[in-house]
């Protein structure tokens, strides 16, 4: 299998590279410690054409192949987590589930806003007593007069309350099936009667992505909202996260990268004992593990992203690979941090703000531990 990416691929990067030099880089501190989403910023990777990377040209994208999109995201996640978490949500959680599992209306209602960049929408799984256990969802929905009435709640919902939010998919429990739990997904618009947007969570990084809390309060919309068939939404559900594991694997491999180029300049420029402290060998070690880490992790998601666009298997790989990339992501920002000493320590360096913002990367779209149970089950193990 072939790593390298293509012409195009690469003049991509390039473009998008630039765009964060110039744009992002300059701006993310300051945008951290405001704790709010700029809006210009998202505005602006909507003009590059960011957030239709994987759509059809008729919905409003370009048609280029998942990796692309991954590979946006590791740009931006170098310099600013909270606006890539925000590209990857947009595209992977918002509108994903309208391409893969709407009807052609839907499609064409909801997907070309999403891919335009002109709005975005949130993807409502997580609820306050359930996270990893996303099967015990709690939030209902029943059917009254050509209507759902949803009762419930969801938590930790990332772009759910941006000034151009315009809808949030949420999973409810919409009766029973052979004794279980019927789960379906129901489009809920920003501004419906009884669902209210929580404020934001004040949260160790991510700071200026948008993380609300959501409540729904006898919340009535029409029954052509319904996502998929009904009673498959929390199965739809768990093949969007299969490929958002992708997306946080690319995240937590451009976090990482940079970490190695921020330790890279400052190993030349800071200097002790009367030379550069990158001659010394103790740090070169430290150095070099963090780039052979971040290395692997590129290669173990460009192969994920592969198996997916040849339409071949992928939940094991993708699962690994989002599971080493995050783990490598939090070892890499701490040793950062080391190897900037007290100064990584000082919010002005941009590895502290990668240290703060690389532990989430353990816990959303799958823990580490519901990683590895996904990996055993994938490797035929006995189940518990």
């Amino acid at each position: 299998m072939d790593f390298e990416l293509a012409p195009e691929q690469q003049e991509f990067v390039r473009t998008v590279r630039a765009f964060v030099d110039d744009v992002i880089r300059p701006n993310a501190e300051r945008w951290d410690e405001e704790h709010e989403l700029p809006m210009d910023a998202v505005g602006q990777m909507a003009e590059l054409g960011l957030f239709g990377l994987p759509f059809p040209e008729e919905y409003g994208g370009s048609g280029a192949d998942f990796l692309t999109l991954c590979l946006a995201i590791e740009e931006i996640a170098r310099v600013d987590s909270s606006l890539a978490i925000t590209l990857e949500a947009a595209v992977g959680l918002g509108a994903m589930p309208i391409w893969h599992f709407g009807t052609e209306a839907q499609r064409k209602e909801l997907l070309p806003p999403l891919a335009t960049g002109e709005a975005l929408a949130g993807f409502g799984l997580t609820e306050p007593g359930g996270g990893s256990d996303a099967g015990a969802t709690r939030t209902t929905a029943r059917l009254e007069d050509g209507d759902w009435i949803i009762n419930g709640s969801k938590s930790f919902i990332t772009n759910s309350g941006t000034p151009i939010t315009s809808f949030v998919t949420v999973t409810a429990v919409t009766g029973t099936k052979d004794g279980h739990k019927e789960i379906s997904a129901i489009v809920v618009p920003t501004g419906t009667q009884g669902f209210e947007v929580g404020k934001g969570y004040r949260k160790m990084g991510w700071l200026h992505s948008d993380t609300r809390e959501l409540a729904f309060n006898d919340c009535r919309v029409a029954e052509s909202s319904l996502l998929g068939e009904r009673g498959h939404g929390f199965r739809n559900f768990l093949r969007i996260l299969d490929d958002g594991r992708i997306a946080i694997a690319a995240l937590a491999v451009g976090l990482a990268q940079g970490c190695v180029d921020e330790s890279l300049r400052y190993a030349h420029e800071r200097s002790a004992f009367g030379k550069p402290i990158g001659s010394f060998q103790a740090l070169q070690f430290k150095i070099a593990d963090m780039a052979m880490k971040t290395e692997l992790a590129r290669i173990a998601y460009y192969r994920a992203a592969t198996l997916k666009e040849q339409g071949r298997p992928y939940k094991k790989e993708a699962a690994m690979a989002k599971l080493y990339a995050s783990e490598i992501a939090v070892d890499v920002a701490r040793d950062a941090v080391q190897v900037h000493g007290g100064y990584g320590y000082i919010e002005e360096f941009p590895v502290c703000r990668h240290f703060r913002d690389s532990k989430i990367l353990e816990i959303g779209e799958g823990t580490s531990e519901v990683m590895r149970m996904l990996i055993a089950r994938e490797l035929g193990l006995p189940q518990s």
